[in-house]
């Protein structure tokens, strides 16, 4: 049978675009739909804008620090517009380049939403037609979870929204304790405004190693943001004045000038004709897909966060090349989910590697667990009472490393590197007999002779 794409693909994120990219380098016939903009989340709502706010307020803090080493700083002042309208041309610049590097690999491109009409057919709502595809890959991506069930929801924004307001807050109040509630909690802070952190645990990034969430709880304290545990939002109304008022489930009342849900995030599946080409999906909606990112359906794949493995970009980015390697070039590659480095872009930040101290009590085998807590040096004559804190998980039979994480300046870099040797199953004696960089922070992972304590059939042992 002849199709009029050998591949098309429903999505124009990181992953999508780049198995499109790729496929269509290889001389095969690409179409690709996206009904927003391209690039997808990390590049348009995510990762990219997020760094840049991050960025912006970490300046505040710099200009504190630098009379410490001498410096004089004049007045400052902050101007939301300017850095969310440079946000906004930057973000215009990577998308052009993602339509440029579709273009450059005759990618035919079509801006408009897309569903599937059967197993090898696609319907193009903007120009009311279907095309046929010998194979199609679905890498939507996922939403904000908007809180339908919140009365006065409607008073509130997403991590979507909170990019792009009219003007800055004053206050706000954030619900959440995953890295994206605790990263805008950050920036909101940093940028001068009034922020509370609201979390229905006890305590803030729960699947992340316990030093890492301790130590960070406490510097989120010290730098004014407060943090309400044990509480969810009952309701939200918009007062006379236009703030927003929150009603909690303890009974306390909040009025803030802004309200932010960042309660997780949803796969864009609704609507797509999963049902009529025969797609499963989970309960919650995910695609479900084999080792090779295949569906149940022998000619549609999916990729990225519609699929809930790991929903970050470079994952995507890799689950696409190795969708490539294995229909097209003829290398069966199975997706390696295994090591991946993660940061969270929190003040300070974090970057983990690997397995976590509760990883370690939970699977019952013996670990030797290494840390150190110290002031970084870039804040010893600034005075500033921030500490750094690293730990290496090692299992004891093996001696390999297993687990790192890092708090501090630079610790998302410091992940990155990481992951190499940890990826190899490095040893502790091969940390142990690599040189230190003096003087740095990074040292101490080579410099952490002695346990400091182990875990044993999950118990510790000091």
């Amino acid at each position: 049978m002849a199709y009029d794409y050998d591949l098309f693909v429903i999505g124009g994120g990181s992953g999508g675009v780049r198995a499109a990219r790729r496929v269509g380098a290889l001389g095969k016939k690409v179409g690709l739909a996206e009904k927003s903009r391209m690039g997808g989340t990390c590049v348009v709502r995510g990762c990219v804008p997020k760094k840049l706010y991050v960025y912006a307020s970490t300046f505040p803090e710099a200009f504190e620090d630098a009379a410490g080493y001498g410096w004089t700083v004049g007045e400052t002042s902050f101007d939301w517009s300017t850095l969310r309208d440079n946000k906004e041309r930057e973000i215009t610049r990577l998308e052009g380049l993602y339509r440029s590097g579709l273009a450059s690999n005759d990618v035919e491109t079509f801006d408009t939403r897309a569903v599937l009409r059967g197993s090898h057919e696609v319907y193009l709502e903007g120009e009311d037609r279907t095309v046929t595809a010998e194979r199609i890959i679905i890498a939507v991506g996922g939403y904000p979870n908007p809180h339908a069930a919140l009365p006065g929801r409607e008073h509130t924004i997403t991590s979507d929204e909170a990019f792009d307001l009219e003007k800055l807050p004053k206050s706000i109040v954030i619900a959440g304790a995953g890295y994206i509630a605790i990263e805008f909690a950050g920036i909101f802070n940093g940028l001068g405004v009034d922020t509370t952190i609201l979390y229905r645990g006890q305590e803030i990034l729960s699947s992340f190693d316990e030093d890492m969430r301790r130590q960070l709880h406490e510097e989120y304290l010290e730098r004014g943001i407060k943090i309400v545990t044990g509480q969810v939002f009952e309701n939200v109304q918009l007062g006379e004045n236009g703030k927003k008022i929150a009603t909690l489930s303890g009974g306390d009342v909040m009025e803030v000038d802004e309200i932010m849900l960042a309660l997780g995030r949803l796969p864009s599946t609704d609507g797509l004709g999963l049902e009529v080409a025969g797609v499963k999906t989970d309960g919650r909606g995910y695609i479900q897909v084999d080792e090779f990112s295949r569906t149940n359906v022998p000619s549609i794949w999916a990729l990225g966060d519609v699929t809930d493995r790991v929903q970050l970009t470079p994952v995507a980015i890799h689950e696409a090349m190795c969708f490539v390697a294995t229909e097209y070039q003829g290398r069966p590659e199975k997706p390696d989910h295994a090591m991946i480095p993660t940061a969270v872009f929190s003040h300070p930040e974090i970057g983990t590697v690997g397995i976590t101290e509760n990883d370690a009590r939970e699977c019952g085998k013996a670990y030797r667990m290494y840390r150190a807590r110290f002031r970084s040096m870039k804040y010893t004559l600034a005075g500033r009472e921030s500490f750094m804190v690293m730990k290496l998980i090692v299992e004891a039979d093996s001696d390999i490393v297993v687990g790192a994480h890092v708090i501090g300046p630079d610790a998302g870099e410091m992940a990155q590197i990481l992951a190499i040797p940890m990826k190899m199953k490095a040893k502790k004696a091969d940390f142990d007999a690599t040189m230190a960089l003096h003087p740095s922070a990074a040292e101490e992972l080579v410099t952490m002779y002695d346990p400091s304590y182990r875990i044993e059939n999950g118990e510790r042992i000091d």
